[in-house]
């Protein structure tokens, strides 16, 4: 497994993986997760480019202050952790919540990005799974240590453990198990619903970021499962739609978590995507006299 690096930025400890050499590439994991979502992935695409893998503010081994968790924030972050590492510009590949953050940084900081890549993505419809949805409400916080209690999620990490080594364990039902089991402390819950909150109330996603596609004059592709019941993929068809030349990807029986679900084939699909399409120019800024 790859080790995680950290750095202080502003006062507060980020946790990332930084691996590889040459144009980078920044992964940006969803909500509950962390970067070890891109563990089998990472690798295979470090062998032709830098690539490095926040865990996001709030959550993985990164600090979780009381703080903004809006996507604006999340933007600001990742372009003080770029400049603190030296990156000028990058392609930016966002999976779920971290699809509405690479819109928005994309937005944000135009001239720090040369493509983007778009995975089972937040922000492009309104619909979201009912689970997202009820934990968005007011008292979620007084349930959630109920649902995912310290000695369960002991107890359940063993029996995962267990199941993995029989081989019956699935990718993405272990995702979905590393972001439940996340809920056990008490820093990560309140970062979540802090995270959630600013995207999702009881009738779906808050933020729409369609029209971020429009203004962004970067070559985009959007990959989706087939199956994802989280984030319905006729909001792939809605990005297609809204702006016809970004790239289509849709994988049959894949779900949320196309990462891990399908690695070698996200792999394929970054690397063609990369090769086949001409960076953005980035403006870079004029030298002082």
């Amino acid at each position: 497994m790859e080790e995680l690096k950290y750095l202080d930025l502003h006062g507060n400890r980020v946790a990332y993986l930084d691996e590889g050499h040459g144009d980078v590439i920044l992964l940006l994991h969803g909500m509950a997760g962390s970067s070890q979502t891109w563990r089998s992935v990472l690798r295979p695409l470090s062998s032709k480019f830098r690539v490095i893998a926040p865990d996001l503010p709030g959550h993985g081994h990164s600090d979780k202050p009381r703080s903004d968790y809006s996507l604006g924030a999340f933007a600001v972050f990742l372009r003080d952790l770029l400049d603190e590492l030296g990156v000028t510009h990058a392609t930016v590949v966002g999976q779920s919540l971290g699809g509405g953050i690479a819109m928005q940084f994309v937005y944000q900081h135009p001239d720090y990005c040369q493509r983007l890549v778009l995975m089972s993505s937040g922000g492009l419809g309104p619909d979201v799974g009912w689970t997202l949805r009820l934990l968005s409400a007011p008292g979620a916080e007084l349930i959630m240590p109920i649902i995912a209690p310290p000695p369960v999620v002991a107890a359940g990490e063993r029996v995962r453990s267990w199941f993995g080594k029989l081989g019956v364990s699935s990718p993405r039902g272990a995702e979905i198990w590393n972001a439940y089991s996340s809920f056990a402390d008490a820093q990560s819950r309140q970062a979540f619903l802090r995270t959630l909150r600013s995207v999702v109330d009881y009738r779906g996603q808050a933020v729409s970021a369609l029209n971020r596609l429009n203004v962004a004059d970067v070559p985009v592709m959007v990959i989706w499962g087939d199956q994802d019941a989280i984030i319905p993929v006729e909001h792939a068809y809605a990005a297609h739609e809204a702006r016809p030349d970004v790239r289509l990807e849709v994988l049959p029986g894949v779900g949320h978590f196309p990462q891990v679900e399908r690695p070698t084939d996200v792999v394929d699909l970054i690397n063609d995507f990369i090769g086949g399409t001409k960076a953005a120019e980035i403006e870079q800024p004029a030298t002082q006299a």
